[in-house]
């Protein structure tokens, strides 16, 4: 029987991501916290659909916004790690890296009890020592690569990669990789930024994006047996207004061609229990 499981993630970074690129004045710092606004608007309309999803959260805004995170586990939402602060980790000495890893687990366990099963990087950008620190904390999925576009697989670790000869793979991990794409995130698709060095244009047409993110899984459907997409979202995007309505349609379209929602921690479980089949 055909199985075609659809992942609704947000990444409730606030201004977490401006900062850690230097956009410290006001101005992007209420354009991040708008995001506490979003996410409020997404709650709604998930609960309004009985749909469980998975929420990514920098330990910065953890605490700097304890009521909006804590509604996000109160209404049975997946919190997942997503760094300390958002400076992604290949951007850190290793020691850094290992702390603010550390301190974000302890600020999720604070939060709901018990340490994350889930990891996501910020920016998408992971170190050589990123799926190490992973496994060591206990987490059980990674979702931060792009292998695949619409099946989770098992990760590896110490690759040798360099321009001038033959990558050399290293070893697999018992750590699911669950794959995600820029293509199914919003914030490239939406955000207009302009900084000193260079101006992303973003404010696509949200119903031509949405059409791609219909597509993707029509695709999915015509080719797999079973398969899985994680749309990525975040609150400060896609909770503005004509975006929450495309985000209303994406739900009530891909219901209607019968997709199964699942948090990622429920994908990893069933990818793991049909890898041991």
């Amino acid at each position: 029987m055909s199985r075609h499981i659809a992942c609704l993630s947000f990444d409730f970074d606030t201004w977490s991501g401006f900062v850690a690129r230097g956009m410290s004045t006001p101005t992007p710092v209420s354009r991040g916290e708008f995001g506490v606004i979003g996410a409020g608007r997404i709650l709604d309309l998930l609960g309004s659909r009985g749909i469980k999803s998975s929420w990514y959260v920098p330990g910065v805004v953890i605490k700097t916004y304890p009521a909006a995170v804590e509604r996000v586990v109160k209404e049975g939402h997946e919190i997942g790690h997503h760094g300390w602060s958002h400076v992604p980790p290949a951007w850190l000495p290793a020691d850094r890296e290992a702390e603010e890893f550390e301190r974000a687990v302890e600020t999720i366990r604070e939060l709901t009890g018990k340490g994350p099963v889930g990891y996501r990087s910020p920016s998408w950008d992971i170190s050589d020592r990123t799926i190490d620190l992973v496994l060591k904390h206990g987490c059980r999925y990674d979702s931060s690569m792009m292998g695949h576009d619409c099946s989770p697989y098992f990760a590896r670790r110490g690759d040798k990669v360099a321009a001038d000869a033959p990558m050399e793979f290293g070893p697999l991990t018992d750590l699911v990789e669950i794959p995600i794409s820029w293509s199914l995130d919003d914030h490239p698709h939406f955000e207009f930024i302009r900084s000193k060095d260079e101006v992303l244009p973003g404010l696509s047409n949200a119903n031509a994006v949405l059409e791609n993110w219909i597509a993707d899984f029509e695709y999915m459907r015509r080719t797999t047996e079973w398969g899985m997409l994680a749309y990525t979202f975040h609150p400060y995007v896609i909770g503005r207004g004509h975006r929450m309505l495309i985000l209303e349609k994406l739900i009530d379209e891909l219901t209607r061609m019968g997709a199964v929602f699942l948090t990622l921690d429920e994908v990893q479980q069933e990818f793991r229990a049909r890898s041991a089949a």
